[in-house]
C-alpha cells in the first residue's frame, strides 16, 4: 500500500457497518489512551452506535482496498465521534474524514480529552480554538476533558474594500 490516502474512499456507513465502526473506535481509542477505563463490553458499544449515533448523525467511513480504517460521526455542530486506526493514522485520512464534516457545517464544536495530545494537535492544525475545559466529572470516563470549536470564515465580498 503505496499511499493510503490516494486510495481512501469515503462511504457512508449503514447498520451493516456499525460493528466494524465500534471496533474503529475501541482499537484507536485504547491503543492511544490506555489509561482510559474499559467501561462498556463491544457489544455495548455497537449498539450505541447502531441505536444513539445511526439515527441521529451523519457517519461515514474511511475504507482502503475495502477495509473500514475511519470513522467519523456528525451532525447538528457537534463532532461526535473521529478515530482512524492506528496503523492509518498520519496519513491523512483523519483529515480527509474531517474535512467532510467542514464541508457540511459552518460551526463545529468536539470534545477529547485534555491528555489526547495528539488528537488536540490535529484539531489545532485544523484550525480549531480551545473553548472550555473541565475536570471531567460528567463525563462517563472521569476524564478532565476540552471542548473545541471551530467556525467557517465568512467569505469576502468581491468588490468591497476595507
Amino acid at each position: 500500500m503505496n499511499d493510503p490516502l490516494a486510495k481512501a474512499e469515503i462511504v457512508a456507513l449503514g447498520a451493516s457497518h456499525m460493528q466494524a465502526a465500534a471496533r474503529i473506535r475501541r482499537v484507536a481509542l485504547w491503543q492511544r489512551l490506555p489509561w482510559l477505563p474499559v467501561l462498556h463490553r463491544p457489544e455495548e458499544e455497537e449498539q450505541y452506535w447502531r441505536m444513539h449515533l445511526l439515527p441521529n448523525r451523519a457517519i461515514l467511513g474511511a475504507a482502503v482496498e475495502n477495509k473500514l480504517v475511519g470513522v467519523i460521526a456528525y451532525g447538528d455542530d457537534w463532532i461526535e465521534q473521529l478515530y482512524v486506526l492506528p496503523d492509518f493514522q498520519g496519513m491523512g485520512i483523519g483529515s480527509l474524514l474531517l474535512g467532510c464534516a467542514k464541508e457540511e457545517m459552518d460551526d463545529i464544536r468536539l470534545w477529547t480529552f485534555q491528555r489526547n495530545t495528539g488528537a488536540r494537535a490535529f484539531y489545532e492544525r485544523h484550525g480549531f480554538t480551545a473553548e472550555e475545559e473541565t475536570d471531567g466529572l460528567d463525563n462517563e470516563e472521569k476524564e478532565p476533558d476540552v471542548c473545541y470549536h471551530w467556525r467557517r470564515l465568512p467569505e469576502p465580498t468581491p468588490g468591497l474594500s476595507g
